[in-house]
This record gives C-alpha cells, structure tokens and sequence, in this order.
C-alpha cells in the first residue's frame, strides 16, 4: 500500500473557521503571540494564558471539519495516509484520520508545568489556575509555545522519509522546525504544495502547486493520488 504523508497548517482550521495566529497586525484574538504563546508569557501571566486556551478550546469545539479534512481521512481506503498537523486542534480526528501527528501539542489535553511528562486528556474544556497535576505543579496547556523543543520531529521525519507522496496544506512553511520536514521527502516522491499563498519550496522536478484554498485543492489532489499512485 503506497503512503501519503501530509503536512497540515492553519489554513486548512482557518476554513473551519479558526482564526491563526499569522494576522497581518501581528496579533493572535487580540493577543501578543509573546504574551500567550511563550514560556515567558506563562511566567508572566499565567492567568492570561489559561484563560486564552480555555477560549481557544471552545472556539474548537463549535468548528466543524471541513472538506479539506473529510478529504485527507477518506483516502485512507486506498492509502496509508499519516497527517503531521502543526494545529493543535481536533479537527483532523473528528474528521476521522487515525493516524495523526501533532506537531504543536494537543489542545484537549494539559500537561504539569514541571514535568512534561505528565499529560492528561482533558475531561473539560477549562484549564483553572490552582488546578495541579499529581505533583503538585500547575497544569497548563498541553501546547508546544515557540521557544520550546518539538519532541515529535524526529518521528516526523521518519515519516516524511517513508512517503511516496507529501501534500503540503495550508501552511505558510515560516515556522521552524516543522517547515524543514519537506526536506526529508525522497527526490522520486511528489510534493503538492495546496495553498493560496504558495509558500517557499526549493525547486524539484516533481513539484506540484495547486495555488487554491484545502477545501477545494485537497479534491482536486485526492482524484490525482487515486490515478497515479494506484498505477504506480
């Protein structure tokens, strides 16, 4: 069975109806990125930060996967399809991926602010200040702020590595590590670059830009899979 490996940003929540954090005027939901998406943010104001995620999470929860998503998950019946997401929302999931890498941590999730080896899944959707993890520590959001490792690359790239394909989905390839994924794909794989921005790809013979939003590029990729990869 071929493997496709897909590497998601936030344009494909953004047509959910999730805002991003890349806005124009530098904010996040009216926020510094600096001040809730830092360790040094928590430091200062962990109040602030808890109460951001908590939004964050109900802003998730009243999204619906949209096509793009529905998409990716349904060419598991031909495919071993492995999404690496840098979004820390659900919506692959609900979508019905089953196998997916979150890059940046997992919103419905908390983890102890001491040891980050202990994670819990979220039995509500609020994180409180005063709230502990078994050691006494404060929980905090199980995300990955900038300023931090990304403990999953590694496997990341393992995956990339394997694909006989890469879409690359709405994702503007800034963020670092995670845009030198596409780096570690084989020179005989295919990248398809789905975005309307069309992010920086260093030149190579099977590079495909599909300059349109997931919801519509995503099906028009999916019927390309099904014909090349399947003859292949």
């Amino acid at each position: 069975m071929k493997k496709i490996v897909a590497l998601t940003g936030a344009g494909i929540s953004a047509e959910s109806g999730l805002d991003t954090f890349r806005a124009s005027d530098g904010l996040w939901e009216n926020h510094r990125i600096e001040d809730v998406a830092t360790p040094e943010g928590w430091a200062k104001n962990p109040a602030l930060v808890l109460e951001f995620y908590n939004q964050r999470r109900d802003a998730a929860r009243a999204a619906q996967p949209n096509a793009g998503h529905l998409v990716l998950a349904g060419l598991e019946d031909q495919f071993e399809v492995v999404v690496i997401t840098q979004n820390v929302d659900d919506l692959h999931e609900r979508a019905g991926s089953t196998s997916v890498l979150h890059l940046h941590g997992k919103l419905f999730e908390s983890r102890s602010s001491r040891h980050e080896e202990l994670v819990y899944p979220m039995h509500t959707d609020r994180i409180e200040l005063g709230e502990n993890c078994e050691q006494g520590y404060q929980l905090r959001p199980n995300i990955v702020w900038f300023g931090e490792a990304v403990p999953l690359m590694e496997v990341a790239m393992a995956e990339v590595e394997a694909a006989d394909a890469l879409l690359v989905v709405g994702t503007s390839l800034q963020v670092y590590p995670a845009a030198g994924l596409v780096d570690y794909v084989r020179r005989i794989a295919p990248i398809y670059v789905i975005d309307p921005g069309r992010p920086p790809v260093a030149h190579r013979p099977q590079l495909h830009f599909i300059t349109e939003p997931a919801t519509t590029g995503l099906p028009r990729v999916a019927q390309l899979l099904r014909q090349e990869l399947a003859d292949a």
